[in-house]
């Protein structure tokens, strides 16, 4: 089990050194690792244990008000936001001083949510002049948290928005409205459920949270290394092996952890510098993780923030979205696959020797335990237990198999391992049976606590586990501030209605070509997604296009999953490919080039959503045009095949490789045949396969001799 580094503690000394050179003009990057230097990194340490606490309490017990909790939430991010970037950034203790004295009023205006819960709740639209004051602090300092952690580009965008909503009066019809007051709009922001406390920071201060922490928890127990392990030992020895690992290691690593550039930065230190040393250049091996990373928020059971504001906006269950999400998941990181294999093959790129491979079964007989929560979280969704309720059950499973094993390690003898593991199995199966009592749940968390102060390896576990919580206020920070934020452009829309415009549009383009429609969804939401985080990207594009791709007769969480889809997408498409900017100092690349490659290499991918529209049963949804000849069922297997067999032309499109090179012509005709499979049109289908057959054996024709294909 892997050791976390213990606190931030160093002498009084420490407390002069040089300011940590940390990137924040990059919002997932985050921050570098420790807390800052001396007594203020132990500070900022000590504030993340008390949010991730104040957020273990909140989601097991359920003892605050909602709004309250949005509030304590919010205030909890501020302050963590200012003082933590002071702690990497300020040169002076004064000036750390000052950016923490910040973040203390930015959590006091949180606060205020729960001062004045009562009162607030009884002047609601007639705000006092301290109302005001509060809301107005509470905005300015969300916006500059925001410009601090995340660059310019979202706050720019949502100020525009604020001074649309202020002046918008002005303009001429249809783009237009009513006009609204300072109080107004400041308490739509500041005090309602549809400003700054929407639904996004709701998500974020329950669902969100418990997910980075689960995550946190079980990739300290070496949960990544698990992953690898099994990948190597499995796909390291087959053809082009390394980059086969890199994209199953990152579609198993997206099961527990919804950020793409977090998997970057934790698979491909491994992954990126293997595909180098076995042949792959270095802007592919690169672009192959980050392909395969951003799948991560997409893949079931722990996607990415937006799928439970998704599942909230809809008002539908999260398992709703989550089976969804289940085959288009599949067959992305199958298109990903399917690029490196074909890679491989064009270059002549060969796998690992045996001895360079772990055993795939060792790995798993050595860690077995860390499935058990992730298997316990997927069954309890789909027996239809809240995202919550399952969450804090896994995290609470993982806490106790955690603890302990350092317990047993502590054991005198196997035996009596062995007697442990049985009486605490019998334990966690009598809580199960009787029904799960979330008291006594934390009695049993708390009593492995206690046994395992007593072993010097369970105090080093203790350790580990105090970081974990630390560590995921930390992560949680990014998140949650984009969460607050995206509330100015929901409050503007809510408000002034300027959403049924774009909307009006959308629907008078796809009344004429769906088609067409979809294409400026599309790039809408890559366009957003360049200079934004996915969470507004998707909030924009679902609130302006989703309901007018619903009038248009696409169900409507296809509809939303499409701009989910191409949010995500986004973030490796130039010039801001933030999931190209995480990969390029591991592979020594330009980032740039990596993001032209990832391209390249999602190109298969970025079909997907638009397969899900004219085939709804991609996504288990009803009305798929098949499903009149052959029900349900039968519509689920047509759509994944055809889907299958698109995002393999146009896999070969993009490599130009399928038994040998393949020529332009050869290229061309392969596109066209993928295009015919992409949508639903007279004789379309039976075009493209007919073409798709007539290529593949042509290809394996004129195949050579031999298997090794010269670079």
């Amino acid at each position: 089990m892997s050791q976390a580094t213990a606190a931030p503690m160093q002498d009084n000394a420490a407390e002069q050194v040089e300011p940590i050179k940390v990137d924040l003009g990059n919002f997932e990057h985050g921050f570098p690792e420790g807390f800052g230097p001396g007594r203020w990194g132990t500070f900022a340490y000590a504030i993340g244990i008390a949010f991730a606490v104040f957020q273990i309490a909140i989601a097991a017990w359920n003892i605050l008000p909602s709004q309250v909790v949005r509030g304590v939430h919010v205030g909890f991010i501020i302050l963590m936001t200012f003082g933590l970037i002071g702690n990497f950034t300020a040169k002076t203790n004064m000036a750390r001083a000052l950016a923490w004295l910040i973040g203390g009023v930015g959590f006091l205006c949180g606060l205020y949510q729960w001062i004045f819960y009562e009162a607030l709740i009884l002047r609601d639209g007639d705000p006092t002049t301290m109302d005001l004051v509060v809301g107005t602090l509470l905005a300015v300092l969300i916006f500059e948290g925001t410009r601090r952690l995340m660059g310019s580009a979202l706050p720019i965008m949502c100020g525009a928005c604020i001074v649309y909503w202020a002046f918008g009066q002005y303009l001429p019809s249809p783009l237009n409205h009513r006009g609204y007051g300072f109080d107004q709009i400041i308490t739509h922001l500041s005090f309602g459920t549809e400003g700054f406390y929407g639904v996004p920071i709701y998500v974020s201060a329950t669902y969100i949270f418990l997910f980075i922490m689960f995550g946190s928890f079980l990739e300290r127990a070496g949960m990544i290394q698990l992953f690898t392990d099994v990948s190597l030992g499995i796909f390291g020895g087959t053809r082009g092996g390394p980059a086969k690992v890199a994209v199953v290691a990152s579609g198993m690593m997206g099961t527990i952890s919804g950020s793409g550039v977090a998997n970057v930065v934790t698979v491909g230190q491994f992954t990126i510098p293997l595909m180098i040393r076995f042949g792959y250049r270095r802007a592919f091996a690169a672009g192959v993780e980050a392909t395969a990373s951003m799948g991560g928020q997409i893949m079931p059971p722990v996607m990415g923030a937006v799928a439970f504001i998704m599942a909230e906006t809809l008002g539908v269950d999260y398992m709703v979205i989550v089976r969804a999400a289940v085959i288009p998941a599949v067959l992305y990181f199958a298109s990903a696959f399917w690029m490196v294999h074909l890679e491989a093959g064009k270059y002549g790129l060969k796998g690992m020797s045996r001895a360079e491979m772990p055993s795939a079964w060792k790995a798993l007989v050595a860690r077995w335990y860390l499935v058990l929560p992730l298997a316990v979280l997927v069954f309890m969704l789909f027996e239809g237990f809240t995202p919550l309720y399952a969450g804090i059950m896994g995290l609470a499973l993982t806490a106790t198999l955690i603890l302990g094993a350092s317990i047993a390690l502590g054991l005198p003898n196997q035996m009596i391992r062995y007697i442990f593991w049985i009486l605490l199995a019998l334990v966690v199966g009598a809580m199960f049976q009787r029904g799960i009592d979330i008291m006594m749940v934390g009695l049993v968390v708390g009593g492995l606590v206690l046994l395992a102060a007593l072993t010097k390896g369970g105090r080093a576990t203790l350790v580990a586990c105090r970081d974990s919580l630390a560590e995921s206020s930390k992560s949680a920070l990014t998140v949650g501030m984009a969460c607050a934020i995206v509330g100015t452009i929901i409050g503007m829309m809510t408000q002034t209605g300027v959403g049924n415009i774009f909307g009006s549009w959308v629907i008078g383009i796809g009344e004429n070509s769906l088609f067409l429609a979809l294409i400026m969804t599309m790039l809408l939401s890559i366009l957003l997604g360049t200079g934004i985080p996915t969470i507004p990207t998707y909030i924009i594009t679902a609130a302006l296009a989703a309901p007018a791709l619903a009038k248009l007769g696409v169900p409507l969480i296809v509809s939303h999953m499409f701009a989910f889809y191409y949010g995500i997408m986004a973030d490796l498409s130039p010039p801001v490919a933030l999931a190209a900017f995480a990969a390029a100092p591991i592979a020594k690349e330009n980032p740039d080039t990596i993001g032209w490659e990832a391209m390249r290499i999602a190109l298969a991918g970025y079909v997907i959503p638009f397969i899900a529209v004219y085939s709804p049963a991609l996504m288990l949804q009803a009305g798929d045009p098949m499903e009149v000849y052959l029900g349900f069922y039968g519509a689920v297997a047509y759509a994944t095949v055809k889907a299958l067999i698109a995002i393999g032309l146009f896999g070969m499109v993009a490599i130009g490789f399928l038994f040998t090179r393949m020529t332009i012509i050869e290229r061309i005709v392969t596109f066209v045949a993928a295009l015919c499979l992409l949508g639903e049109f007279p004789y379309s289908d039976w075009v493209g396969f007919a073409l798709a057959a007539i290529i593949v054996v042509w290809d394996w024709r004129r195949r050579p001799a031999s298997d090794a294909i010269a670079a």
